[in-house]
This record gives structure tokens, sequence and C-alpha cells, in this order.
């Protein structure tokens, strides 16, 4: 069989595009492929010590990343999967998940505890934290409909010292309780 020019330009043409294919850079949804492990398909957590990355702002996602990378923010995983991605690649998966709805979780709050944690909010929180932490401010996570669980190991982080505040953060925080930050946590879980 004679193979004329054409066919061979239409052979090394095909052979060059799927060459390109593969090398080709995963897509943001991809990357974010790989936390629905933990975190949830689109990052809607259904295990009550992770939190949702669905909705939450890019920044926020990059900064935390950054954070584990780093070892500035304590964790058991996160840090060395941290290690195996690029800042690029962070934005990507940042810009992924903000771009999903916010994923409310359905659990059960302690009412007493989130009319106490309500207050404690608007006296300590709220500046940062805006619409009863619904709505995103600088870096501030979304916390509103966060497991209650993920938001108690969070607060008692910062608490111990285990994850570093800014001074302002740590100016409000410093003064509450424990049952007052289990009190917060409640009260964030129950806003909708």
């Amino acid at each position: 069989m004679k193979i004329t020019w054409h066919k061979w330009a239409l052979i090394a043409g095909v052979l060059a595009m799927s060459g390109t294919a593969f090398a080709a850079p995963p897509s943001p949804e991809m990357l974010a492929n790989a936390c629905a492990g933990c975190h949830g398909t689109n990052g809607a957590s259904a295990g009550p010590s992770m939190p949702s990355l669905a909705g939450q702002s890019q920044l926020s996602i990059v900064e935390s990343m950054k954070g584990f990378k780093s070892g500035d923010r304590p964790s058991t995983v996160m840090g060395r999967l941290a290690k195996g991605y690029s800042d690029a690649d962070y934005e990507a998966m940042g810009g992924f998940f903000s771009r999903q709805k916010l994923f409310a979780t359905s659990q059960s709050v302690d009412k007493v505890k989130a009319t106490k944690g309500e207050e404690l909010h608007e006296k300590n929180c709220a500046r940062c934290h805006v619409e009863n932490g619904k709505e995103i401010k600088d870096n501030s996570p979304i916390l509103a409909r966060q497991w209650v669980k993920y938001l108690e190991i969070q607060m008692q982080d910062y608490a111990s010292g285990k994850r570093k505040m800014f001074d302002r953060k740590e100016e409000k925080m410093k003064p509450l309780s424990k049952e007052d930050l289990e009190a917060i946590a409640h009260f964030y879980a129950s806003v909708k």
C-alpha cells in the first residue's frame, strides 16, 4: 500500500495533537477531585471532622494550603498532601471550590449553646466573620454551616496555640473559655 504525502502529514498531525493532549496540565476539577475522598464530591464534606470546601473563597483555600505546606497550620495528613502541589495548583483548586454552591451540613446542634454562641459571635467575631459567618471578608473562611466537630477542633487548635492567630484574633479569643468556644461552634453550625 502506498501512502501519499497527504496521509503522512495527517498521521503526523494526529500524533502531534495526541502528544499535546497528554502534556496538558490537569484541569482545576481534576485537581479538586483528589480532595473528594475526605472533603466530599465538589467539596461537600460528609464527615464531621472535615470542612466543606464548597463555596469557600479562593484566597482562603490558597492560604490554608500554603499554611499546611509550610507547617504553620497543624495537620495530620494535609501537610504531606499540600507538599505535592504547586501554588498554581492551589489557585486552580481554590478557584474550583469557590465556584461550587455552599454546602449546608445536616446535623443537630445544641440550641442553648447556639444562642450563647450567637451573643459571643456578635461581641467577638462578627467584624471578620460577617453575616453570621456566611460571607467572606478578606481571607476569612465561611464558618456558617460547617460541622460542629470540625469547628471545635479548629478552635481548640487556636486556643492551645497549635494554630497561629494574628493579634486581633488572639485578643478576641484568648478570654473565651472552652465552653464559650463550643457555643460559638454550635452557633456557626446552626446558621441557615
